[in-house]
């Protein structure tokens, strides 16, 4: 499941491994680990060389991993240290954009992602990101590039970082989705873009349950007995 920022990605993607018996598979989650752990090494985002290394320096020491978690969910863990909210700040999620870019970190992490769909931890996995049917699992059986309007994104985004007590306001939300969106698209190493099997969900006038279902139903399309 590809799509970009707010689409709800990670929510759909989460409910619907909970209703396949399937794994989660949160991509993004890593990204913004590495950017966290940037932020730690006091290594500037747009620092490839740097950010690279730290990537590199992460995996080679075995240092972040991706485990299962909560019946079909996922965690990252650093440094031992299971990652939760501190990497789902407007800060890291900017930065995670940003890091995303850089080749070396990508394909530090490559082997990362397709070892954990590898091990066989349920009878499948759900994939969300922004390059998992174009670059990580091109001949995955199901592939959905899941959108939305601006606004919508911009509205869901906003509802959830206020529940979180963050003081940001609706318009400087709305900024960085448009701001992550051209991140996203115009980077020259796996940019944001809908695989031409992927099957185009817009969710602007769905709610989450409705999205849901949609996915479920396609997937149960898609994998018959496997699903």
């Amino acid at each position: 499941m590809d799509g970009p920022a707010g689409a709800g990605k990670s929510t759909v993607a989460r409910r619907l491994a909970q209703s396949l018996g399937f794994t989660l598979l949160d991509t993004g989650a890593l990204y913004r680990a590495v950017a966290y752990a940037a932020l730690r090494a006091a290594a500037s985002f747009d620092d490839a060389a740097r950010v690279t290394e730290v990537a590199e320096d992460l995996v080679s020491r075995g240092a972040i991993a991706i485990e299962p978690a909560d019946g079909s969910g996922m965690r990252v863990v650093l440094d031992g240290q299971p990652l939760g909210d501190e990497i789902r700040t407007p800060a890291i999620s900017m930065g995670a954009s940003t890091v995303s870019a850089i080749p070396g970190v990508r394909a530090a992490l490559l082997d990362l992602q397709r070892n954990f769909a590898d091990r066989g931890l349920a009878r499948g996995v759900v994939a969300e990101g922004r390059d998992i049917g174009t670059v990580i699992f091109p001949d995955a059986d199901l592939k959905v590039f899941l959108t939305a309007s601006v606004d919508e994104r911009a509205r869901r985004r906003h509802v959830e970082l206020v529940a979180k007590g963050s003081p940001v306001t609706f318009e400087q939300t709305r900024d960085e989705v448009v701001t992550r969106d051209k991140q996203d698209e115009g980077r020259a190493i796996a940019p944001l873009r809908r695989a031409e099997d992927a099957v185009l969900l817009d969710s602007s006038e769905l709610d989450l349950d409705q999205a849901v279902a949609r996915c479920l139903e396609l997937a149960r399309e898609r994998l018959g007995d496997r699903s």
